[in-house]
């Protein structure tokens, strides 16, 4: 059973298309561009987004240059409406089985966004495991709600 000091859950409603959102967190560009809370830089090293490939990160501290990496394995993907992915650090001493569960579901004014984050090791607080993905989730905004102009033909 899962301690429940170990589990945030999140919830937001995104004013955009549940396939843009679904595509922010397939996007080895765009992962690196939200993901990282405030003060980190993220680099992605190898990404393979199907059911059992994975990608592995980097966070680096922008101000100290201290940095910590880890692998998401993609274990559920259904398009615009789940992502499941298993997520291990690399550093053994930060061993933990953690999982994130997003779901996705199109409601009128855009995107219905939940997370589940499960079995985070005792040295994260789920208190600042929460405060991180709360700035993730405004970089996300910013990324993902937005209308851009339609192409249109220039008249001959």
């Amino acid at each position: 059973m899962t301690d429940s000091s170990s589990i945030v859950h999140l919830h937001r409603v995104l004013r955009a298309p549940a396939e843009r959102v679904y595509k922010a967190f397939l996007d080895a560009d765009a992962l690196c561009r939200w993901l990282p809370p405030y003060g980190f830089l993220g680099k992605i090293d190898r990404f393979d987004a199907r059911v059992g490939g994975s990608y592995h990160m980097t966070f680096t501290n922008f101000e100290n240059g201290h940095s910590h990496s880890f692998e998401s394995k993609f274990v559920d993907l259904v398009p615009h409406q789940r992502i499941r992915v298993a997520d291990k650090f690399d550093d053994p001493g930060w061993a933990a089985d953690m999982t994130k569960t997003i779901t996705l579901r199109t409601v009128s004014c855009g995107t219905e966004l939940e997370i589940l984050h499960e079995g985070l090791p005792e040295f994260i607080p789920a208190e600042m495991c929460y405060l991180g993905w709360q700035e993730s989730l405004i970089q996300l905004a910013h990324l993902v709600e937005h209308e851009m102009p339609r192409d249109t033909e220039t008249p001959a």
